[in-house]
């Protein structure tokens, strides 16, 4: 009899014979990138939609790599690189200015910004250096493991159907911009982000403007500028990160804390700023360009940067227009947020960054206004200057302390300590800034001067302290809503041989696109048409710009910039 025939071997030992003539490794290779992405996931994105979107974003970013090297191993592992510099960079802007990274940011990355951060974070540069001496041979060694080659034209067509489905689900379930403000969901914000950025591109452009109005501006004339009595020159100071912390409760401050913020007439006003806890350019357009970031909708992070070369109103210019020289003292480097340029284009003529004014390191408000008296006393003789002199001691972090040897009697009012660090902050802050106005009394005795000083925006910490109650995601939401109490901070008036003009644009609250317009009216300067209808404005709404009648009359008054051709391309 005939033997059976041989069956071969069955099915499942043909799979373990194929797993075993690729290798374990070369498998892990293809796996590893997937799983750890999972992890990720679960780790850092906390309900349904997000997760959705992490998964339909890593697709997007997978199948997008394998359309180019159609290896999966490989563009697995350069998919998963991607996101966790994604993590760490938002991460990173979170400890920075309380909101994740978003696709914005990626739009608007250029060579100062990155600078910027290696300047600040100089270990930064060296983590970059060993990142790439360990994931370049990594990614070599992927190249030459992966035992798999996927055809181009299906991995191209399963991204754009990742695409399609992220956008579809992005504009039916919109993310919500408080959502920025929560340390988590990177990767999800980040792709939601691109869609929102792209659709409310596509509605209004950079910047929100009427559609049209029969109203029209005259644009202002050079020599038409004629003010009664002498010009003073002004100073408006940039007070970094201060507030008045007794809107909290519960925080012990020392004796004779308050005056700090009063004006000359001993009053306290309140500035309402649009930015909390970081971005002090927002406020730097606010009272350089007399208008407000929020008409940038999303686009705000970047607004100093948008509108270099396009908005060419505010108060540096008008104050040339009335025979002023404009100067500024800046303490990072000028091209950060494009300060430099954004600068000059509202007017300054003089721009002096921390490089040429010789700046080490964080310095204290006295070397800004030291600085500032021996500039001023370069100036032309005869003729008003604008010396706007933007200070940073008080910046975050206050867990550590700022120049010891400073204020070194201070002592501590018995709160956490980076909150009695940050009131010994502005207690050297008062301190300095009395021995300014002595200087300037006694080096230029009978010159006017009139000082503004403003708070550009409440430090990190304060939301904390003013609604004690509210988790993150709460606060989130009162600050999307812009809540004015975790806006306000201050503004104050003095005056040095000079009496300020009794105005009724000088409110007890402001917001902070009005401060240009309260500058000139203290200082008896004519008011150009821009800024004589925006001061109409002022009075209709109470001192509220943007938040008056839901944008209307800050679109209707940027419409008439933009036709006056004040605002270009945006």
């Amino acid at each position: 009899m005939a033997s059976a025939p041989n069956p071969g071997p069955s099915g499942t030992t043909a799979v373990l014979a194929s797993v075993a003539a690729l290798g374990i490794w070369r498998l892990l290779a293809v796996a590893a990138p997937h799983l750890a992405a999972l992890v990720l996931m679960y780790e850092t994105e906390t309900d349904f939609g997000a997760r959705l979107s992490f998964v339909l974003a890593w697709g997007i970013l997978n199948f997008f790599w394998i359309a180019l090297l159609r290896r999966p191993a490989l563009s697995g592992a350069l998919s998963l690189t991607m996101v966790v510099v994604l993590v760490l960079l938002s991460r990173l802007k979170h400890d920075v200015v309380q909101m994740t990274a978003n696709f914005i940011d990626l739009m608007m990355i250029d060579r100062d910004t990155v600078a910027f951060l290696f300047t600040i974070f100089p270990n930064l540069r060296w983590s970059v250096i060993g990142a790439g001496l360990v994931t370049l041979p990594l990614m070599y060694a992927l190249w030459w493991l992966d035992p798999f080659r996927i055809r181009r034209l299906p991995a191209l067509a399963s991204m754009l159907a990742c695409l399609a489905a992220l956008v579809g689900y992005s504009l039916y379930h919109p993310d919500e911009a408080w959502r920025g403000y929560y340390d988590d969901g990177y990767l999800s914000k980040f792709f939601r982000s691109g869609v929102s950025a792209v659709s409310d591109f596509a509605q209004y452009g950079f910047m929100e403007s009427a559609a049209s109005t029969n109203e029209r501006l005259n644009m202002p004339l050079v020599d038409a500028c004629h003010p009664a009595g002498r010009r003073p020159n002004i100073i408006m100071v940039h007070d970094e990160s201060s507030f008045d912390i007794r809107a909290a409760q519960g925080i012990k401050v020392p004796a004779g804390y308050g005056s700090h913020f009063k004006s000359w007439d001993g009053k306290e006003r309140a500035f309402l700023a649009e930015s909390n806890g970081g971005p002090s350019w927002f406020t730097e357009y606010n009272v350089l360009a007399g208008l407000s970031s929020r008409s940038f909708g999303r686009f705000a992070y970047f607004v100093t940067r948008i509108a270099t070369g396009r908005v060419e109103r505010g108060l540096p210019l008008a104050l040339r227009r009335c025979g002023y020289d404009t100067m500024s003292l800046y303490p990072a480097y000028g091209g950060f947020m494009a300060a430099r340029s954004f600068q000059v284009t509202t007017g300054i003529e003089r721009f002096l960054d921390s490089k040429d004014l010789g700046a080490k390191d964080v310095e204290p408000d006295s070397f800004f206004y030291d600085k500032a008296l021996r500039l001023m006393g370069e100036r032309t003789p005869n003729k008003p200057l604008f010396t706007f002199i933007y200070l940073g001691a008080n910046h975050f972090p206050w867990e550590t302390r700022f120049r010891p040897d400073l204020l070194p009697n201070w002592r501590a009012p018995g709160n956490v300590p980076s909150i009695d660090e940050y009131l010994r902050r502005q207690a050297m802050s008062a301190e300095q800034y009395n021995a300014f106005l002595a200087g300037l009394k006694k080096k230029f005795p009978g010159e006017p001067f009139l000082i503004v000083r403003y708070g550009d925006h409440q430090p990190e910490f304060a939301p904390g302290i003013l609604e004690p109650g509210l988790d993150e995601g709460a606060l989130g939401k009162k600050l999307d809503a812009y809540d004015a109490r975790l806006y306000a901070t201050y503004y104050a008036i003095d005056a040095v041989n000079f009496e300020p003009v009794k105005s009724e644009a000088v409110m007890d609250t402001v917001d902070g696109p009005y401060l240009p317009l309260v500058i000139q009216e203290a200082a008896g300067i004519p008011l150009d048409p821009s800024f004589a209808e925006q001061k109409e404005i002022m009075l209709r709404c109470k001192g509220i710009f943007y938040g008056c009648k839901d944008g209307a009359e800050a679109r209707r008054l940027n419409r008439l910039l933009i036709d006056a051709g004040m605002i270009r391309g945006l």
